[in-house]
């Protein structure tokens, strides 16, 4: 094992994929000549050359076309979106074209493509550059839904879904490029569905993903010091959901708190507690909780930013709710 940022794992499974299949291509605004705006593609156009290393214009839609068409005639794309707020620009060929011509073409025409980029708030980036996309992306039939926490998880999922038919929703975040955990030096896959108890534990379930594992293993820590046992379940892929593993930590600790950065309505944690109250009720002493996004969207200015994202207080003030201790 070693030690490396998350940036450089991601390029890691690109070049590594890249240079496995020669059908797979880069593409995305300022991947090429500037080493990428997060600095993931930095020498990749030195080795693998313009065509398959391209620069777009600032035209998502255009060039998520371009990918499109590519990935239904027989390539391999990854296209890099600067950030997924940006990608709303492209949802009408992710969601009206890539998700759909499998079923429109009566299986006869697939579309296999990687969408990555970063998700998600950013720091004071203002209300229109720090929205969170899972819930929305994994209410589209035909995608695949990955959010990823950290470098070795990036690493194999990302060769994971380059390799997969679907197309893939790969969710990164531009505060944790930098963050550093080991990797190993041999080459490894992660298997698309399946979620990770990072920690384990045994009086309460907490279920997170994406930059939200901090505060949830923050708070189980915290919780620690009171010996109160968190079991933390980083869910990695979002659809398809790895239910099983959150049912199976539900039956051992009867308790369940959702760590999102999402709005709460209609979000991945509704539909976690739906499910949870639908097959795991008997195991339940107390109500599915979550602890989300604030109900608006975030502004500029820190003190509002503090407010609205969730924190490691909050997150262990409710998780003495459930388990009906004073806060």
């Amino acid at each position: 094992m070693r030690e490396i940022a998350f940036r450089e794992a991601l390029r890691e499974a690109l070049q590594e994929e890249m240079r496995r299949d020669e059908r797979v291509f880069l593409m995305g605004e300022e991947v090429a000549e500037y080493n990428g705006a997060y600095k993931v593609s930095q020498g990749m156009l030195e080795e693998f050359g313009e065509k398959r290393i391209i620069d777009t214009p600032i035209s998502e839609l255009g060039f998520t076309g371009v990918g499109v068409g590519a990935a239904q005639n027989g390539l391999r794309p990854v296209i890099e979106f600067m950030t997924w707020n940006f990608a709303n620009l492209a949802l009408d060929q992710i969601l009206n074209t890539a998700s759909k011509m499998l079923a429109m073409s009566g299986g006869q025409v697939g579309c296999p493509i990687v969408f990555r980029g970063p998700n998600g708030s950013a720091g004071q980036l203002g209300a229109q550059h720090s929205t969170a996309y899972e819930s929305m992306y994994a209410n589209i039939p035909g995608l695949k839904v990955i959010s990823v926490s950290n470098p070795y998880d990036a690493k194999g999922l990302l060769k994971s879904a380059i390799r997969d038919d679907d197309p893939i929703i790969f969710m990164e975040s531009e505060v944790m490029y930098g963050d550093k955990g080991e990797v190993p030096e041999e080459e490894y896959l992660i298997p698309i569905g399946k979620a990770k108890v990072v920690r384990e534990g045994t009086d309460v379930t907490m279920v997170s993903f994406n930059k939200m594992m901090k505060v949830a293993l923050g708070a189980a820590d915290e919780l620690a010091k009171e010996n109160i046992s968190a079991e933390v379940i980083d869910l990695r892929t979002i659809r398809p959901l790895d239910w099983q593993t959150i049912l199976d930590s539900v039956k051992k600790t009867n308790r369940l708190v959702v760590v999102e950065e999402q709005w709460p309505f209609a979000s991945i944690s509704s539909e976690i507690a739906y499910r949870v109250q639908k097959e795991g009720f008997d195991y339940l002493d107390a109500p599915v909780r979550r602890i989300t996004a604030l109900d608006a969207p975030m502004h500029y200015a820190p003190n509002l930013v503090a407010a609205y994202l969730p924190d490691i207080p909050r997150t262990v003030s409710l998780i003495k709710e459930v388990m009906y201790l004073k806060k």
